[in-house]
């Protein structure tokens, strides 16, 4: 009974860091490793990058100039005149013409359409950073997700080696006639759920295991493990502080900022449009007894339609853009406040934990096996005391693990590490 004792302190005392389970015999990663594998492989951050992609081929487009218009004839021409005499005195000649056209586009109009193509492309380098910011946040939930059940399947194992020491002790007893029965058979259904609940809480950490590697594309594997240790609150932990950097530094606020300035260039350029382009000419014509050269200019006149639908469209993509910003400024605030909320509710319940509560608990089940042991106490005494302890440390593991998960959230409503 003293080695249980001693087994049950050292799980409480190194609680914190994840052991391998028993079916696990693959490679250790930490959070930093799974992380960067993430972001580099998962397809989420390919759609981002293919988003980039595409602004730099919008922004080579928006830079480039019209092309020239050339077209030509020509033919064999014959002067067909009866008083030039019999026929062999028909004269004939090559015939041909050649015409250039260039479109010379209005100058601002060219500057809002390259300017649209550039905060398109800053755009997608910020959202970028905001696909980064969510992944990241996302791992790391389902990391301490995972490190969580490999803690859980830990203690339900440890459980099992003490329900089946106590039901050697009882077996002992029962042989000897020092105990009933009955004893027996309770004991050995007691191993029966402790073996249920280990197979549970294994079964759980397969589960994990899949949504981690998933997040990573596959890199992983079936049969790897996480170490780690949960998070604990940072100093100079204050709301004002989080809120003013959500504002500031945000990569969701910097994208909608953006999209709304290009939003203005967008209507801008709608109405640089109004004024047509034109398009100068220049040509040279040989003829049957004539040769010319040509020029002159080719201007659509904007009569009956001066482009108000795509005026007005732009207009009303700004104002959605606009609600858009302030839709997502109001609910980070929400998340910024309501997950420093949690961080500090479950670092005041971590606090009672450390203060005092595991310890108790520990010392109800030191006396629960001493009197046991002594033949003062009973078999359910001790397993209620066993109980007791097992679900003491899952509820503080549970509590370490809500506060990374919850310190991980409100990174990402900050937008940066804390």
């Amino acid at each position: 009974m003293r080695l249980v004792f001693i087994l049950i302190c050292g799980m409480s005392i190194g609680l914190g860091g994840a052991t391998a389970s028993a079916e696990a015999v693959g490679q250790v990663y930490s959070l930093d490793m799974i992380v960067d594998l993430v972001l580099a492989r998962n397809p989420i951050v390919s759609f981002a990058e293919g988003n980039i992609e595409q602004q730099k081929g919008q922004q080579t487009s928006a830079g480039a100039y019209p092309n020239p218009t050339v077209s030509s004839n020509g033919g064999q021409g014959r002067l067909r005149d009866t008083t030039v005499g019999p026929p062999e005195n028909i004269q004939s000649l090559t015939e041909y013409n050649v015409t250039v056209g260039q479109p010379v586009e209005w100058p601002a109009l060219r500057a809002a359409r390259q300017r649209v193509a550039d905060l398109g492309l800053a755009t997608a380098n910020v959202g970028m950073s905001e696909t980064r910011l969510n992944l990241a946040s996302q791992v790391k939930v389902a990391f301490y997700d995972l490190l969580l059940s490999q803690q859980d399947a830990d203690l339900a194992r440890l459980n099992l080696d003490i329900v089946e020491g106590v039901a050697r002790i009882v077996r002992a007893r029962v042989k000897s006639g020092e105990a009933p029965q009955f004893e027996s058979i309770k004991a050995e259904v007691e191993v029966l759920k402790a073996r249920q609940l280990l197979a549970r809480a294994d079964n759980h950490v397969r589960i994990s295991r899949v949504v981690v590697d998933t997040l990573t594309g596959g890199a992983l594997g079936p049969t790897y493990t996480v170490h780690g240790e949960f998070r604990t609150i940072p100093r100079d932990f204050q709301i004002e502080g989080l809120m003013a950097r959500m504002m500031e530094q945000h990569p969701t606020i910097q994208r909608l900022l953006k999209s709304v300035e290009q939003s203005d260039w967008k209507i801008e350029f709608e109405r640089q449009a109004r004024v047509p382009t034109v398009t100068v000419n220049g040509g040279y014509w040989r003829e049957m007894g004539r040769e010319a050269f040509q020029g002159g200019l080719s201007v659509p006149v904007p009569l009956w339609y001066r482009r108000q639908g795509e005026i007005a469209s732009s207009l009303g993509a700004k104002r959605r853009e606009e609600a858009e910003l302030l839709r997502t400024r109001n609910e980070l605030g929400r998340a910024v406040y309501q997950h420093y909320q949690d961080v500090r509710t479950t670092a005041e319940l971590i606090e009672v934990f450390d203060k005092g509560l595991l310890k108790q608990a520990q010392e109800a089940l030191r006396l629960a096996q001493f009197s046991f042991q002594q033949g003062a106490s009973s078999l359910l005494e001790v397993l209620d005391a066993q109980r007791v302890q097992r679900q003491t440390l899952l509820d503080y593991a549970l509590a370490r693990h809500d506060l990374s998960v919850s310190l991980a959230r409100l990174e990402q409503a900050v937008g940066g590490t804390l």
